[in-house]
């Protein structure tokens, strides 16, 4: 009883201090007292596994996820999924990747967990897009989330929904943070409770609340372009500021 009362006056006290008047509210904020760790070792996929449907049944078909030159790389076909293979809650994650040729479509899963929950591809979670000029935004994969003027970003209320043709996309708040193709982009997601942060490049592009989820495994795509990742970086938030 003693941990989880600790446990909940810890997670409210960081979200009331999350969204406090006291300091900016798009500034990234500073993490103390919280040790940092890769998620990815520079060698290999240790940590990690891979979900890809077309390598269920056909041996010959190979994982999109490799190891090049130091770099985790995605290369965007077959379709599919890296995941960590541990659940985390409350954290930083700080991810700089960059097309290695012609721009497309990839993105960090946060939160996930049933694998394969929609079209028989995507684990529930909640998608931060990394899509070339389309960096931030959010994709409800059988989770939903809130954010500001929802009905002025997702779409009519009533199309709403975390499956099928229903609106899923909340679009970012900033086009034209990205860097130029060819060049590292930085993307930090903060996940602090039901809340869910982003970040690309400094600048603030997205901010949502109310998940239906608050804790999962993390997950990197590969959905048509190769992409290449030289950090993938978690860090418990403890404790915040600017």
């Amino acid at each position: 009883m003693y941990k989880l009362t600790f446990l909940f006056c810890l997670t409210a006290g960081l979200l009331s201090f999350w969204g406090s008047t006291r300091v900016n509210p798009t500034a990234l904020p500073v993490l103390q007292k919280s040790k940092a760790k890769s998620l990815f070792n520079g060698k290999d996929l240790t940590g990690w596994h891979a979900d890809v449907p077309r390598m269920d049944n056909n041996p010959e078909v190979k994982s999109p996820f490799l190891v090049r030159n130091g770099m985790l790389v995605s290369l965007g076909t077959p379709g599919g999924h890296l995941i960590t293979d541990a659940s985390y809650q409350n954290y930083r994650l700080e991810i700089e990747y960059r097309f290695a040729g012609k721009p497309g479509n990839c993105g960090a899963l946060v939160h996930a967990s049933t694998p394969r929950a929609l079209y028989e591809m995507f684990p529930k979670s909640i998608e931060v897009q990394m899509m070339h000029q389309n960096a931030g935004d959010f994709w409800c994969i059988q989770e939903d989330i809130v954010v500001p003027d929802m009905e002025k970003r997702r779409g009519p209320k009533e199309k709403w929904g975390v499956n099928g043709d229903k609106l899923r996309r909340i679009p970012n708040l900033t086009d034209g943070s990205e860097k130029p193709l060819g060049e590292w982009n930085s993307m930090t997601i903060d996940c602090l409770g039901n809340a869910v942060k982003v970040w690309v490049n400094n600048d603030m592009v997205n901010h949502g609340y109310d998940a239906t989820v608050s804790q999962g495994q993390i997950a990197l795509q590969a959905e048509g372009a190769e992409v290449e990742f030289r950090k993938v970086m978690l860090t418990p938030i403890t404790k915040l500021t600017n």
